[in-house]
């Protein structure tokens, strides 16, 4: 049985202390800072050090791949909560010495390159490969979602928009394409969409250790990006920002990578967009991709700053140690996580009505789906509203 990839990371997989702090609070599971281990499952392989060991011992030659071990590897939402909580700490750089993401992404290749692939990982691969998107919808729909937005095909526009797969294919991830890319039109950005010439970015299928299909996505992407002229890209989701800007320049992806929140601070700060005010209490939730992966936190919370009336609050979890709402990894299409009234989309929602908010504001399609999602499951919608943060700007922009 191969462990390849994993035998790559041995020096850094002894590293690990076996602390335990990666997983959070032991008495409350509410509080972990693991979402599976959130989940209340109560085994040890669901925590961020009970990977550690498992990949230790198959090193060690204790445990093989098998299906049972795929069903557990595959549960883990990469939100790197782990990481930045990690006491264990390299004094040179300051950095975490056992970055567990990295040796579950690892183990994850292995076992697609053994074939120990869960049901639900396969069918999601297999989707993507065969339709260039997760939903098996033809790629021809793939640009629907921009109709009345105002938004041209790209033609040599200054930036490039990229919705991505849930942007342009999810009913509330097209909501949130739509009203993103029309207050972008509205405050003079010059942008445009390839709309079914683009294929999934491939983050999803990376991380879920398909490294064959990420390549042939992002050269794919990249191949018609270089064809189409585009220098620089506003992304919609984080997932695919995180794809573009730290794996896409392997394969000679050298573009410009913004995300969306990026472009629209700039706009309202210099005048572009003119807000008129909104009285509304709101909290607003990191997107682990946005957030831990890529240090991108002051964006959305400069934008809610600036709209008068509004009285931003924040949950007790947030920035670095915001927790996940179990979209990542994968999991937003493959489900493995679960976990009913501890699932971690629904335990975000509680911890943000705890604020007194009456707005829960997003910056990515997938927690946007999965927090909505978990406001119904919570019986709180007639309290409580899941809004993108350019809704709400659309709401406060004058006029």
């Amino acid at each position: 049985m191969e462990a390849l990839h994993l035998k790559a990371l041995r020096e850094k997989i002894s590293k690990c202390m076996g602390c335990g702090i990666c997983r959070g609070v032991w008495e409350r599971k509410d509080q972990a800072m693991c979402p599976v281990w959130a989940t209340g499952t109560g085994f040890e392989d669901s925590t961020p050090r009970g990977r550690v060991t498992v990949a230790q011992d198959i090193l060690d030659g204790f445990i093989q791949y098998s299906m049972p071990l795929a069903e557990s590897v595959f549960r883990c939402t990469d939100c790197a909560c782990c990481v930045t909580t990690c006491d264990s700490m390299d004094p040179e750089t300051g950095d975490p010495i056992v970055d567990v993401p990295s040796i579950v992404a690892a183990m994850r290749m292995d076992l697609v390159e053994n074939g120990f692939v869960p049901p639900h990982v396969r069918d999601y691969f297999k989707a993507v490969h065969v339709n260039g998107n997760p939903y098996k919808l033809p790629q021809e729909q793939r640009g629907k979602w921009a109709k009345g937005t105002g938004i041209e095909p790209f033609s040599g526009q200054d930036y490039l928009f990229f919705a991505g797969d849930v942007g342009s294919f999810d009913e509330r991830g097209q909501v949130m394409a739509r009203s993103v890319a029309t207050l972008l039109v509205k405050g003079g950005v010059s942008l445009g969409t390839l709309s079914d010439r683009e294929l999934s970015d491939g983050n999803d299928a990376r991380v879920l250790g398909e490294a064959g299909l990420f390549q042939y996505l992002a050269e794919h992407n990249i191949e018609t990006f270089r064809e189409a002229g585009v220098k620089k890209i506003i992304s919609l989701d984080p997932h695919s920002f995180n794809a573009f800007k730290k794996y896409y320049p392997e394969f000679g992806g050298d573009f410009e990578i913004f995300h969306y929140t990026q472009i629209l601070e700039t706009l309202i700060r210099d005048g572009g967009l003119v807000l008129s005010g909104l009285k509304a209490r709101v909290t607003y939730h990191d997107p682990c991709y946005l957030g831990r992966h890529n240090g991108l936190y002051d964006p959305p919370r400069n934008i809610l700053k600036k709209v008068p009336g509004l009285d931003l609050v924040e949950m007790k979890r947030n920035k670095k140690s915001a927790f996940c709402c179990g979209g990542g990894g994968g999991n937003f299409f493959t489900d493995m996580v679960g976990g009913g009234i501890n699932s971690p989309s629904r335990i975000r929602v509680r911890e943000a009505l705890e604020t007194g908010a009456e707005i829960l504001a997003v910056t990515c399609p997938l927690c946007a789906k999965m927090l909505d999602d978990a406001v119904k499951d919570e019986g709180v919608e007639d309290r409580f509203r899941v809004m993108d943060v350019s809704e709400i700007i659309t709401e406060a922009v004058a006029g």
